[in-house]
């Protein structure tokens, strides 16, 4: 699995300090902690940079590219101007950058494909639509195949596109995790040669802080088996990227016998037993609750 790295975000008190003050330091030892962590691609998250993000940007750009030069980067803002400003001034990496991300929106879409086209770039597909989430997986297929369309038509062919599915909170909206494994199924058929990607923290957005690790875990292991090339991690989380980088063959078996409905938890350890748990609650076998690894 590969792994985007996502602390470099205008959220983080130190790193959004660090770039309203332009101080290049604090930007500079977190990329150098995500390479240290395993992490294949950074994500600089600029947020919507309303005011100077067509500075903003070039500037991060330059500033990660000083201490980590090999590693590709996703530019991340909803500023069109800053994504654009930031591509004139990459230089090329291990391999192409990424604009993190193009909405199923005709408005959005109609304006960043030529830029991304221009600048040779991969591009991140959120298949988020004009009414915003889809429903189900159909509702995902039809808006992938409206934008991978209008990307091949832009020159950037289905190999440069990583489609992202959405994915949602379990505690609120447990059934969509469901339809979005039924999409990543269709995938490969439908748009041959993409790859695919998430925010896979989503998911565990809202749920207690410790069942974070065990819920983005488990849900990566199952988006994998269906074709899920990439995910938006914690480089902190380095269980996950244990995980990630097939470390942890235990868990992914546990894992995968759940989801085929073969796995005893009376034989396995409480560490693993949990992780049938999950796979149960993420797949509507079970209701989410806070206290579901107790029952």
């Amino acid at each position: 699995m590969i792994l985007f790295g996502e602390s470099l975000n205008v959220i983080s008190t130190v790193i959004g300090k660090a770039y309203k003050e332009r101080d290049a330091k604090p930007i500079q030892t977190e990329c150098l902690e995500q390479q240290k962590l395993g992490m294949d691609y950074i994500d600089i998250n600029l947020g919507p940079a309303k005011k100077d993000g067509h500075e903003l940007m070039p500037w991060v750009c330059e500033v990660v590219q000083e201490v980590v030069p090999d590693i590709p980067l996703l530019l991340d803002t909803s500023n069109i101007k800053a994504i654009e400003e930031g591509l004139k001034v990459l230089k090329p990496a291990s391999k192409p950058h990424i604009v993190n991300s193009i909405m199923a929106r005709p408005e959005r879409y109609e304006a960043m494909l030529p830029i991304a086209a221009q600048y040779d770039a991969d591009i991140v597909a959120l298949m988020w639509g004009p009414d915003g989430l889809p429903r189900d997986e159909n509702e995902r297929a039809a808006l992938c195949v409206e934008l991978l369309y209008a990307a091949n038509e832009a020159g950037i062919p289905n190999e440069k596109i990583w489609v992202d599915g959405i994915v949602t909170p379990v505690n609120i909206q447990q059934a969509q995790l469901v339809s979005l494994l039924n999409f990543q199924m269709m995938l490969e058929d439908m748009a041959p040669g993409s790859m695919s990607t998430c925010g896979l923290s989503n998911i565990s957005n809202g749920p207690p802080v410790e069942l974070r690790p065990i819920l983005n875990n488990t849900y990566m292991v199952m988006l994998e088996r269906y074709g899920m090339k990439a995910v938006i991690s914690d480089p902190l989380d380095t269980e996950l990227t244990d995980v990630a980088k097939g470390r942890r063959p235990d868990i992914v078996d546990a894992v995968h016998q759940a989801m085929d409905g073969t796995a005893d938890p009376a034989s396995m350890s409480k560490e693993l037993g949990d992780y049938v748990k999950t796979v149960k609650v993420i797949m509507g076998e079970t209701l989410f609750s806070d206290s579901y690894l107790e029952i």
